[in-house]
């Protein structure tokens, strides 16, 4: 494609140099370009693209993108922005073909949720006739293809190759999780959303965000910047929350058409009967098209919400009442969501990727509804993140639990026992016991807690603890097959953890 022809979705950009180049493939990292290559020298956290620009032309640049005056060596071309991820984004999307312009395409934003959402959109959209490619924290899939996901919203260039391969393959819709941080990135900018959907807000990613209101705002994007009317796409649809504070002002100031829902507040999908129990959830809603039935595998209160603002979304897509509830009552599991391991020893071993305090709360309080034993919580906390959570998850924890067993995440550079006290200060107000590993390893009678830095120990002694009746909680890492320990990343299943450990108790 001609740069002309990249260029005609950006406004004011200004160019020195030769417009009319070829353009071979789009790059951001100066040591993937090839000849023919558009590179994009993006400010970073901790660097700045400009000094790689001639790396850059070496390796085959004839054009660079920058949002500042910089030299451009070798008589390549520069194309002056006022925002060079922005530009990177809009031009991507028209570099490969614009794959969302023409299918329903979903964006999902939230602390809490977002992962089982997907699921249960896409089997909404299978059955109501527009299959999906599916992007988030998982995988990025279409059909028999899986990709890993190292980003739960890939770089732009990334995002829209990505999707115009799976569109390629047959996908005939998007779903797809938008975090903050690619809102903040400007990485969705090139996605044209149909509809966006917003589950909560609660305390994540201070460590990137300086404030939950910086934080806020960054989600807010995606209604607001992303989300008014175009020709292409005049009919856009915002499915939000209102039952949280956060939904209600986005639910204010959205560009588009807004499908509100929550079980406590006034709404247009509310719930007028609902049944909790260990075979899922039977609900009753009340839609904007009357009366709606559901049942599904999904514990908890906490899926409830998911499943209204997947309702919401079938809704906006204009997909049947059956479709809707064939979908939610089909979808298959999803990996590290209150996933069961397994065991013929009477113990319910579920493992949960909930790493805040919010996301932890609402499944212990489904756990605490469901029980006939006692809850065991084997939980840590990231290293190098947000420190400020720590506490906060270490209390409801142990408030919530029988036994808390306090263990690490990922640690990433940060010492584990300075993380493990961070946690132990919000269990301390509690005054409840502190056991040994080996006090717990014979078992337990006293509400209390254990801190064993080694998570495959911790894995162990809880599994050690438990008796029949008893449910045990892994959390915080859910789906993640890995374990960060420094810089380096090892392979770490709590799932296989927990089987093997179930084993060896015998």
């Amino acid at each position: 494609m001609k740069l002309a022809e990249l260029l005609e979705c950006l406004d004011g950009a200004r160019i020195t140099g030769d417009s009319d180049v070829e353009i071979e493939e789009l790059y951001y990292d100066s040591r993937q370009v090839g000849p023919g290559g558009l590179f994009f020298a993006l400010r970073g956290v901790k660097s700045d693209g400009t000094l790689f620009i001639e790396a850059a032309v070496k390796g085959g640049a004839v054009a660079v993108v920058a949002d500042r005056p910089c030299a451009v060596p070798g008589g390549a071309t520069l194309v002056e922005v006022s925002d060079a991820r922005r530009a990177m984004s809009l031009m991507a999307a028209r570099f490969y073909g614009e794959p969302t312009a023409s299918i329903p395409t979903v964006g999902i934003t939230g602390t809490n949720g977002k992962t089982t959402t997907t699921y249960l959109i896409e089997a909404i959209m299978a059955k109501g006739g527009y299959p999906p490619a599916v992007l988030g924290t998982i995988s990025y899939r279409f059909g028999e293809t899986f990709i890993p996901a190292p980003n739960t919203t890939p770089e732009s260039v990334d995002l829209q190759r990505t999707l115009r391969g799976l569109v390629d393959l047959g996908a005939h819709g998007v779903v797809m999780e938008v975090s903050s941080h690619s809102l903040e990135q400007r990485r969705a900018d090139g996605c044209q959303f149909d509809v966006a959907v917003f589950s909560n807000l609660t305390r994540d990613h201070l460590d990137y965000h300086p404030s939950m209101e910086a934080y806020f705002e960054s989600k807010l994007r995606l209604f607001t910047d992303l989300m008014a009317p175009t020709p292409r796409k005049p009919r856009r649809h915002a499915v939000v929350n209102v039952d949280d504070e956060y939904g209600k002002r986005i639910a204010k100031c959205a560009a588009a058409t807004v499908i509100s829902y929550a079980v406590e507040e006034d709404a247009d999908i509310t719930v007028d009967e609902v049944d909790f129990s260990v075979q899922g959830i039977r609900c009753k809603l009340d839609t904007p098209r009357g009366e709606l039935s559901l049942t599904s595998e999904l514990l908890g209160r906490f899926n409830l919400y998911n499943i209204l603002s997947a309702v919401g979304t079938g809704i906006a897509l204009g997909i049947s009442d059956q479709a809707i509830q064939d979908g939610i009552k089909g979808h298959q599991k999803v990996p590290g969501r209150l996933e069961r391991v397994d065991n013929d020893q009477g113990i319910t071993v579920l493992v949960d990727y909930a790493h805040t305090g919010d996301a932890l709360e609402n499944v212990l309080t489904t756990l605490t509804e469901l029980k006939t034993g006692r809850i065991i919580t084997l939980f840590g906390c990231g290293g190098d993140r947000d420190k400020g959570k720590r506490p906060v998850m270490g209390e409801i924890a142990a408030r919530y639990s029988d036994l808390a067993v306090v263990t690490s995440d990922n640690p990433r550079t940060e010492q584990p026992q300075a993380i493990l006290q961070d946690i132990q200060a919000g269990i301390a107000p509690l005054s409840l016991k502190e056991y040994s590993a080996e006090e717990i390893a014979n078992g337990f009678d006293e509400k209390g807690f254990v801190t064993i830095e080694s998570r495959r120990d911790a894995i162990g002694v809880a599994m050690q603890a438990a008796r029949p009746g008893d449910i045990v909680l892994l959390a915080g890492k859910g789906h993640e097959d890995y374990q960060i320990l420094g810089t380096e990343k090892f392979h770490f299943d709590d799932r296989e953890e927990a089987a093997e450990a179930l084993k060896l108790r015998g």
